[in-house]
């Protein structure tokens, strides 16, 4: 669990209650059901209409990233490419293909099946990239679905807030109603703006940031894979990896 995300999701929380309390209001002020439904339904029907089905489905897929992100270990996988190269120095390419099947990555595995198939160096390069390029599109893709959740949000706030003030001028007449009914639309500006800065943004930006990593260490198996084809030294292999580490 990445106990920085977790702390900074509570935080949110914690700012948005504590500041209405020294604001001098009530924390049942924060609630407003009609709010609600015109914020969060209304950002969700918005997803719906623009995003494709299994877009959505891959971003529900990422979302706990956000809290229990994958670890990345850029110098534990150079190890094992060298180790991967030491190995095919000694007993040949074909010395690889038990590592096919320990390897929990199907990304790495394919690399390894072509290596082992004894496909050309480029012929290597040129399937991992597409390969590659795909999977980060398909994931910037799904994490967009955030980032695009945090623009509609603020706008539905003050739709809301604006249905809100259209209630409280029919009832102009009664001034009792006023306070109450003014303080109620402006929740859903709360809602919307909240929604967006505190948890919608920060999560795209979040899982941007993994899918740009991943795409890292997958770059670095491409590397390793076509170096290991074209029967550079081990060592040589290791000092060209650890520019990624930089």
């Amino acid at each position: 669990m990445d106990l920085v995300s977790i702390i900074g999701t509570i935080l949110a929380f914690v700012v948005i209650i504590t500041g209405t309390i020294l604001k001098g209001s009530s924390l049942e002020a924060l609630w407003n059901p009609a709010a609600f439904v015109i914020v969060f339904l209304g950002t969700v029907a918005a997803l719906l209409v623009q995003t494709p089905g299994k877009v959505l489905k891959r971003a529900g897929g990422m979302l706990p990233l956000v809290y229990k992100p994958p670890r990345h270990q850029a110098a534990d996988l150079i190890s094992r490419i060298v180790g991967w190269s030491e190995l095919s120095r000694r007993q040949g390419l074909l010395g690889l293909e038990p590592q096919i099947d320990a390897e929990q990555d199907s990304f790495v595995r394919k690399g390894l099946q072509l290596l082992v198939d004894g496909s050309e160096p480029e012929a290597i390069r040129s399937v991992l990239e597409v390969e590659l390029g795909t999977r980060e599109q398909i994931d910037l893709d799904a994490s967009k679905v955030f980032e695009n959740a945090g623009t509609y949000s603020p706008t539905l706030g003050i739709i809301g807030a604006v249905m809100g003030l259209m209630a409280v001028m029919q009832n102009l007449a009664d001034p009792s109603k006023l306070g109450h009914g003014i303080a109620a639309a402006f929740v859903a500006t709360i809602y919307g703006i909240g929604l967006a800065n505190l948890l919608m943004l920060p999560m795209a930006a979040r899982l941007k940031g993994l899918v740009h990593k991943q795409s890292e260490m997958r770059e670095i198996v491409i590397e390793g894979l076509v170096s290991i084809a074209q029967g550079d030294n081990p060592r040589q292999i290791e000092s060209k990896l650890q520019g990624y580490l930089a």
